[in-house]
């Protein structure tokens, strides 16, 4: 275990963190939690939540889009890790990009299923190489002129490979993490059609599983309590001049319940092992 490291006074710290991590962790620290934090934040990051209302098309249209997903950046108190004595690198980009396809199939009666699929290459930037993998399936329902009922479901594939763990000591050389991450998920969503834009909110369960190799010393870091709870969006879609589809959306992850952990009561326990709220928008052409 990382814990295990945590005696030496000269590893690396984020100057912007020294005075936090001169205080010492608070009275509730614990090593197992804040990774496990770490590592199911960033799963939610790239899950692949709706943007989209309960009906993302008219039957026998789609949508190419850049998808861009908002990475809030991580305080002193969520990177600083073994006891406070060193910060993590985790703040290496305040977005995730990818380019997204969504497609309506023909519609039965009221009810129009759809597919898509989301993408990002494994291009390096910013000190790191990320690729996601998402698809999603569902099916909507038209019920009178405006409102929509739907659900779906969703899974992502994420790896990336940089350096997350930094050297433990001053002057050590760095070297890359793998980090892997897999969700998966279903949606309940409503959504009512005004003109051009559609307002929706969506309620679901994402599971979310994980691996972390740190390359400076080969070692495996496990998630105790991979995220397992409620996400829920809300948004606005909206098609303008019948080819620039453009949407907005806040997702959120309060914290999981079903963690093997007895001992959680409340949403703030909860949130211990993994939660985030952010921004996600779009912007593409109709097809």
């Amino acid at each position: 275990m990382l814990s295990l490291l945590a005696s030496s006074a000269f590893a690396i710290v984020d100057p912007a963190c020294l005075d936090l991590a001169a205080a010492g962790p608070p009275d509730d620290y614990d090593e197992q939690v804040q990774q496990d934090f770490l590592q199911n934040y960033f799963a939610l990051s790239s899950t692949l939540s709706p943007q989209h209302g309960p009906v993302p098309h008219a039957s026998g249209r789609g949508a190419l889009s850049l998808d861009l997903a908002g990475v809030p950046p991580l305080g002193c108190r969520r990177r600083l890790v073994l006891a406070y004595t060193k910060t993590e690198e985790t703040n290496k980009t305040p977005v995730i990009p990818r380019i997204r396809v969504t497609y309506a199939l023909p519609s039965v009666g009221a009810m129009t299923p759809y597919v898509g699929v989301a993408y990002l290459p494994p291009v390096r930037l910013l000190g790191q190489s990320t690729v996601l993998i998402s698809a999603e399936a569902g099916v909507g329902f038209e019920l009178g002129e405006s409102f929509q009922v739907g659900a779906r479901f969703h899974a992502t594939s994420h790896r990336t490979v940089a350096e997350i763990a930094s050297p433990f000591l001053v002057g050590d050389p760095a070297f890359d993490d793998l980090y892997l991450a897999s969700t998966f998920g279903f949606d309940a969503m409503v959504g009512l059609q005004l003109d051009t834009v559609t307002p929706y909110a969506a309620v679901g369960f994402t599971d979310a599983s994980t691996f972390f190799y740190i390359g400076d010393d080969g070692v495996t870091v496990n998630n105790f309590h991979p995220y397992a709870g409620l996400t829920a969006s809300l948004g606005a879609d909206a098609l303008i001049g019948d080819q620039l589809r453009f949407g907005a959306e806040l997702y959120g992850a309060p914290g999981g319940y079903s963690l093997p952990d007895k001992s959680i009561e409340s949403v703030e326990q909860a949130g211990r092992y993994g939660r985030i709220l952010t921004a996600r928008v779009k912007v593409g052409i109709e097809l």
